[in-house]
């Protein structure tokens, strides 16, 4: 693999790498934490990757390891002739505001923000859907009737898993008590596992048995003090079940992987705002090997039963995005 650095600023080294460096073909930009967070970024990589492996195409890609980067890793991956170019995160929006118009020929696929410029594609997910289904999942579980969320940066996007979340759970249980924390108010908050571990072991001290993290590599500490504390996690973004096999309930698929996929593969992008929710297969509940003991029978046939009124529009999961307001009381 070809490594060319540049030197952004006067201390900041940006590293663009790529199988074929030389050839015109499409990009990645993943957001802090790194590609291999085992959450959002590595569903990313996974879309680029099953690209690469069915095509035998290359293509280039840009970890961030620093706010300040992200608009040098832009401009360096358009001048190089990358297109299109994907970012993963929220936070790629402002930057790529200033970029994308001084690059019109290149096209741009930002995921989980919205941008409106002629040559951007801007795609979120339905998470509120979601993360309803597994909150249904929570509360069949649990033995308390207390559940909890552990959230990453105190933002409207992580505040969308929460509310669905706590609207699963007492759609099954009226009387349950949900139970959320976010980790912080800065980007750090995404990486901070040890904080994320202490926030958990304050919910199980409330009663908490089962608990959902939305935290980036934060919610990496969030599961593991789960298993350690013998009570239930909920992964997120990535299936994460296999992490703590038979501790880890299920996760809340996200399918970033089938975005970054999609952009790769389509011959042209079109611009505009695209919403994967259930209807798209864009978010879901994981089952496998490693949570089959876990889940009943009961469970399923709960959950694919709210899934398909859901995507038929019978029943209207709240998006706390639209006003800032979630329905359901949570601690």
């Amino acid at each position: 693999m070809t490594m060319m650095k540049t030197l952004l600023g006067a201390a900041a080294t940006l590293a663009l790498s790529a199988a074929g460096a030389l050839a015109d073909g499409p990009a990645v930009i993943f957001d802090l934490g790194g590609k291999f967070d085992r959450s959002f970024n590595e569903s990313a990589f996974n879309g680029a990757e099953r690209w690469a492996e069915e095509t035998g195409g290359t293509y280039r890609e840009i970890e961030l390891q620093n706010d300040a980067q992200r608009e040098q890793a832009m401009r360096r991956l358009a001048e190089a002739g990358s297109n299109p170019i994907v970012m993963a995160g929220f936070s790629q929006a402002s930057a790529l505001e200033v970029v994308a118009p001084d690059y019109p020929d290149t096209m741009f696929v930002i995921i989980d923000g919205v941008v409106d410029a002629p040559n951007v594609q801007s795609i979120v997910f339905s998470e509120h859907e979601g993360s309803y289904l597994v909150g249904m999942m929570a509360a069949m579980a649990s033995e308390t009737g207390t559940v909890s969320f552990v959230g990453g940066m105190d933002i409207p996007l992580i505040s969308r898993f929460a509310c669905g979340y706590a609207q699963g759970a007492v759609a099954v249980n009226p009387d349950a008590t949900v139970i959320s924390n976010m980790t912080g108010t800065t980007p750090a908050a995404w990486n901070d596992p040890v904080r994320g571990g202490e926030l958990t072991r304050g919910q199980i001290g409330q009663g908490s048995d089962v608990v959902f993290a939305a935290a980036g590599g934060t919610g990496l500490g969030v599961l593991q003090t789960a298993a350690d504390e013998g009570i239930l996690s909920i992964g997120v973004d990535a299936n994460q079940n296999y992490l703590y096999p038979g501790m880890v309930l299920t996760s809340m698929i996200k399918r970033v992987d089938v975005a970054v996929y999609d952009a790769f593969s389509a011959d042209t992008i079109e611009p505009g705002l695209f919403v994967y929710g259930l209807a798209e297969d864009g978010v879901g509940y994981a089952m496998d090997e490693f949570n089959a003991e876990l889940v009943t029978e009961e469970m399923i046939a709960a959950v694919d039963e709210a899934r398909a009124q859901i995507i038929a529009g019978d029943l209207a999961v709240h998006n706390f995005t639209d006003d800032g307001t979630c329905p359901v009381a949570m601690q």
